[in-house]
């Protein structure tokens, strides 16, 4: 299978709806590809198909036998791109980083890091019991090992 020609023509299916954009694109060794995109505000089924039509349609059959999966990521996969950021804008997200775990609402995405802000119950600064604390912590992107949005019922 020649894993160029399969990427560039990912690659010119998603240059026809700039919304859309690659996450992930494996080979398996028995001929499967896996393709994962997303897009800016989701991913509709039509688009999966184009994308596989776009794909299947420009591939020979007769000269390799291949299977072809268009997706779009799991909600409890792992955030990968930084574009994924901006749409989930909003939404509480479980962030890792090397030293320190965060979990908070996502209320700004810039090109250096993501923002977040929470609430927290603390002690009195002074005398018993405690009060809400409202917090917000910036993490460079460098720094964040994984990120997933949390997933509320």
């Amino acid at each position: 299978m020649d894993q160029n020609k399969v990427k560039k023509l990912v690659d010119d299916a998603l240059a026809e709806n700039e919304a859309l954009f690659l996450i992930d694109l494996n080979f398996g060794g028995d001929g499967s590809i896996k393709v994962i995109v997303d897009g800016d505000a989701g991913v509709p089924l039509s688009e999966c198909i184009r994308i596989s039509r776009a794909v299947e349609h420009n591939l020979d059959r007769e000269s390799e036998d291949f299977s072809l999966e268009v997706t779009t990521p799991n909600i409890t996969d792992p955030i990968i791109d930084k574009r994924q950021y901006n749409k989930n804008i909003d939404r509480t997200l479980k962030v890792k980083t090397e030293e320190e775990r965060f979990e908070g609402k996502l209320i700004d995405v810039s090109d250096e890091g993501i923002t977040l802000f929470w609430k927290s119950r603390e002690p009195k600064p002074i005398g018993k019991g405690k009060i809400t604390v409202e917090k917000q912590q910036t993490i460079p992107l460098s720094e964040i090992k994984e990120a997933k949005v949390k997933i509320i019922f």
